[in-house]
C-alpha cells in the first residue's frame, strides 16, 4: 500500500479541501493507496523570523522547534507521495502554506525527500494560478521529490454543476499522472538540470564552507562530496563527463568569489 498525504493550506474546508479529497479518492480507485488530508490550519506553526539558526547550526536550534513543524515533517517522511493544495491568495500560495514552506527552508539546503512523489493543487476564483503551480513544482524539486506537474482549477462559490465537473475532471487527470509516478522506480536517473544543481551546489559547499557549517557537515555525513548524485544513480558516460564539468565550473566560481 502507498501512503499519500495532502497538506491543505486553506482555513476553510471548501473548494481546496474538496479538490484534495477528490484527488485522493481518484488515487484509491487506481490502486492500493491510503490517503490523508492534513489541514495546516489545524496545526500550530510559528512564523519564521529569519534567524538562520536552522541553516547554520541545525534545525534543532530553531527557537520554535516545539511547535508542530517536526510533526508535519514526520508525516512527509512517512508518506510515499505528498500533495500541497492551496487557494490562490493575492496571486500566490495562502499565508498558511507560505508559513509552512518557510519553516521548511533548511530542507532546501539539505533536501531529504528523495524517492517520494509530489504534486500541487491550486484553487482560484479568477487568475494567476498557473504561476503558483509552477512555484509549487519548483518547491517540490528543491526538496528532493519526484515532481509531477500540478493542476490549477478556476471556480466560484458556490460552484455550478459545470464547474464541479471541470474540477472532477482535473483531479482525475492529476490522479492518473501522479499514480504513474507513485508506482515508478523511486530513484530515477536525474536529468541534466538536477545533476547540475547537485554537482555545482555540493562542490561550492565543499570549497567555501567548513565544519562550522551545518550544510557542510550534512553533505559530508551523507557522502555527497564524493557521490555522483544525492542517491545512487546510474549515469551514462556523457552525464559522468558533464558532472565532472559542473564540479570544475563550481570550483572555479568559488575561487573567483574568494578573490
Amino acid at each position: 500500500m502507498k501512503k499519500v498525504t495532502a497538506f491543505v493550506g486553506s482555513a476553510r474546508k471548501r473548494a481546496t479541501y474538496s479538490a484534495a479529497r477528490e484527488f485522493l479518492d481518484g488515487l484509491k480507485r487506481l490502486g492500493d493507496v491510503e490517503g490523508e488530508i492534513v489541514p495546516l490550519g489545524d496545526y500550530h506553526l510559528e512564523t519564521c523570523r529569519g534567524c538562520k539558526q536552522c541553516f547554520e547550526k541545525g534545525e534543532e536550534f530553531c527557537p520554535f522547534r516545539d511547535d508542530d513543524r517536526n510533526l508535519l515533517i514526520a508525516k512527509i517522511m512517512a508518506s510515499d507521495g505528498v500533495v500541497l493544495a492551496t487557494p490562490n491568495y493575492s496571486f500566490n500560495v495562502s499565508g498558511l502554506m507560505k508559513v509552512f514552506l518557510d519553516r521548511l527552508g533548511f530542507l532546501f539546503h539539505r533536501p531529504r525527500f528523495f524517492g517520494k512523489a509530489f504534486t500541487g493543487i491550486v484553487a482560484q476564483g479568477i487568475y494567476g494560478g498557473d504561476k503558483i503551480v509552477d512555484y509549487l513544482d519548483f518547491v517540490g524539486n528543491g526538496l528532493g521529490f519526484n515532481t509531477v506537474k500540478g493542476a490549477c482549477f478556476t471556480a466560484f462559490e458556490p460552484m455550478t454543476d459545470k464547474e464541479k465537473g471541470k474540477v472532477k475532471a482535473a483531479m482525475a487527470d492529476l490522479s492518473r499522472r501522479f499514480y504513474k509516478a507513485l508506482i515508478k522506480p523511486a530513484y530515477p536517473t536525474p536529468g541534466w538540470m538536477k545533476l547540475m544543481v547537485f554537482r555545482m551546489g555540493r562542490t561550492s559547499i565543499q570549497a567555501e564552507l567548513d565544519e562550522r557549517s551545518m550544510d557542510y557537515r550534512y553533505y559530508r555525513d551523507q557522502g555527497w562530496f564524493h557521490s555522483d548524485y544525492f542517491y545512487p544513480a546510474r549515469l551514462g558516460l556523457l552525464k559522468r563527463w558533464g558532472g565532472s564539468l559542473f564540479d570544475a565550473l563550481a570550483l572555479n566560481l568559488a575561487k573567483k568569489r574568494a578573490g
